[in-house]
């Protein structure tokens, strides 16, 4: 796939014309990082937002104490660090690469220079509103299904349906994507495994799926 493919899959750019989305793949290229690498951190001036190809992607904000809050992990396809196009110029986050990671650059100075133009800005704006929607949609469905499904599905949709699951994130992550504090998700794991519903293991988690 080239750059243009990747920008014509990813969700976040369904709103732009054919002709917008070439102009962003003539701009953008690949960026390869290496698990635990730093893209970008917490207060640095904003140079570029990023889809990301493969891999994932984990947003964190630093405390004063050292420790960490994992706002977000990214999954591929996903876009983050657009906010610098619109709100202050630099990342309200730090950004680290959970995996070897492949991304998809896009400079900010280029796309401000498309901005300028009034079919590529409302395309833009409309695509921005279909984001909003997504997010409102996420949110709904976060608070009508209980953090246990939202887990199962979490493993499912990065392995599949199965019953041993490798353990590629931390429990600090599991808690973040799903929506939950790290805290409820211990509690949560306490519960399933004294029920025997899943084990936690130190490389895979085994999950026993009730009969149908």
């Amino acid at each position: 796939m080239n750059t243009i493919d990747f920008i014509s899959a990813a969700p976040f750019f369904n709103g732009l014309s054919p002709e917008n989305k070439q102009a962003l793949a003539s701009l953008s290229r690949i960026k390869r990082v290496q698990k635990k690498q730093i893209l970008f951190i917490e207060q640095e001036k904003g140079h570029a937002l990023f889809l990301l190809i493969s891999g994932n992607i984990r947003l964190f904000k630093s405390l004063p104490d050292g420790k960490e809050i994992v706002i977000r992990i990214i999954e591929p396809g996903e876009v983050f660090g657009e906010v610098i196009l619109f709100e202050e110029d630099v990342y309200p986050v730090s950004a680290m690469a959970i995996k070897d990671s492949t991304l998809l650059l896009l400079p900010k100075r280029e796309i401000d220079t498309l901005l300028e133009k009034a079919s590529f800005r409302k395309d833009f704006i409309r695509m921005l509103m279909r984001k909003m929607r997504y997010l409102a949609e996420q949110i709904r469905e976060w608070s009508s299904n209980d953090p246990e499904s939202r887990f199962i599905r979490f493993l499912e949709s990065h392995y599949g349906l199965r019953s041993d699951y490798p353990v590629a994130f931390s429990k600090k992550e599991v808690a973040a994507s799903i929506g939950i504090l790290p805290e409820t998700f211990s509690r949560l794991l306490l519960r399933l495994k004294k029920s025997g519903r899943a084990e936690w293991g130190p490389t895979s988690i085994r999950i026993h799926r009730l009969p149908n």
